[in-house]
């Protein structure tokens, strides 16, 4: 069996031309289809790695924004403790402030009772007293009138005159 074809120059025959032809055309629409596809695969490299960078700088904010909040948390552990310790120590310090309050205003007010009830006390000798002398004048008054008339008077006050001149002598 003997084909022309392959013995023949390829060029020469049609189907050779068509084979070149389509060579062509699969080379410069690969080429475009290539240069397109490459494209796209860069564009989409470029996405990948803004998005990888914008990641990372992202990552880097806020591990540092987790520094600051820690630092923050810390911060404010210590203001609270410091606070509770403030408080404990204005709390006592109240406590005692008021339990002396408490124990002056118990002294003031047994001084002010004692001093009420010796106020009564002596209202109460004062009433006893202005009694018994209404009852001892009341009582003199009532020996007096029993016991001394007008004429007991008049000898009294005679014996009273004659004794005055004796008894100044004595004195000079």
């Amino acid at each position: 069996m003997n084909y022309d074809a392959l013995n023949a120059m390829p060029w020469v025959h049609g189907s050779f031309w068509v084979f070149v032809a389509i060579l062509l055309f699969a080379g410069l629409t690969g080429r475009k289809i290539a240069g397109t596809i490459t494209g796209m695969l860069d564009a989409r490299t470029r996405q990948v790695q803004d998005a990888l960078d914008e990641a990372a700088r992202l990552r880097a904010e806020a591990e540092g924004m987790l520094e600051q909040a820690k630092a923050a948390q810390e911060k404010a552990k210590d203001d609270a403790r410091t606070m509770i310790e403030n408080a404990q120590i204005t709390a006592a310090r109240l406590a005692s402030d008021l339990a002396a309050d408490a124990r002056s205003a118990a002294k003031w007010r047994e001084r002010m009772a004692l001093e009420r009830i010796a106020a009564a006390e002596a209202s109460a000798v004062h009433e006893v007293r202005a009694a018994a002398i209404d009852i001892a004048t009341a009582a003199s008054e009532a020996v007096l009138r029993e016991h001394f008339s007008v004429e007991a008077d008049a000898a009294m006050i005679d014996a009273g005159i004659t004794g005055v001149p004796p008894a100044l002598r004595s004195v000079i």
